[in-house]
């Protein structure tokens, strides 16, 4: 007899599975080697704006579920969220490893000198705390003050979209875009912070 999972269950996982295609598509162009000319660069790069992206689509879970009043998908966003946080660590070490292995001075040279280095470094600790806060059990322990913390996300959002835009030297338009969406979802928040507020 096959086991039924929760419909809900069934979403996050299905949504986990496909958050996961990307990093197995650039780990299979490693392995063939079809990176192109940099593929530290390529890999760096390509992890990054995943994690930016799916890091504007956690953002986005709660004004879609409040706006289209789909109470069932407000479980994906800690399975976005923890998939963000997967590439973001990803990115990082390959900034770490592939980059600069391990050369520690160089490292503290770029975040004190580099400030789209020094701002992606910001949004990657913001990200830290979100991570290790994401189960049941510490969201009951630190009560209202959990809600509070993962904030948090919004300030590794505006970090990340910093990041890109300062590190983008010619073509503005891809990072302006997540700026614009990142600006939208802003706004959606303060706006039902307002209505809910009201009187």
């Amino acid at each position: 007899m096959a086991v039924q999972w929760p419909a809900s269950r069934r979403l996050q996982t299905s949504v986990v599975a496909v958050g996961l295609l990307p990093a197995l598509a650039l780990m299979t162009r490693a392995i063939r080697g079809t990176l192109g000319a940099n593929p530290v660069e390529a890999i760096t790069h390509e992890t990054g704006e995943w994690a930016l992206r799916l890091l504007l689509l956690t953002l986005a879970v709660t004004p879609a579920r409040r706006l289209f009043s789909l109470r069932r998908i407000a479980p994906l966003r800690r399975s976005l969220g923890l998939l963000t946080f997967g590439y973001a660590c990803s990115h990082f070490l390959a900034y770490l490893v592939l980059d600069h292995f391990f050369d520690w001075q160089a490292i503290f040279e770029d975040v004190l000198e580099r400030r789209y280095v020094t701002v992606g470094f910001l949004g990657f600790l913001a990200m830290v705390p979100l991570a290790l806060t994401s189960t049941n059990r510490m969201a009951r322990r630190l009560g209202r003050h959990w809600k509070m913390l993962h904030r948090l996300s919004y300030v590794a959002a505006a970090c990340g979209v910093l990041h890109f835009l300062w590190l983008v030297k010619a073509d503005l338009r891809e990072p302006l875009i997540y700026a614009g969406v990142l600006a939208v979802l802003m706004g959606a928040r303060i706006w039902f912070w307002r209505f809910r507020k009201s009187p």
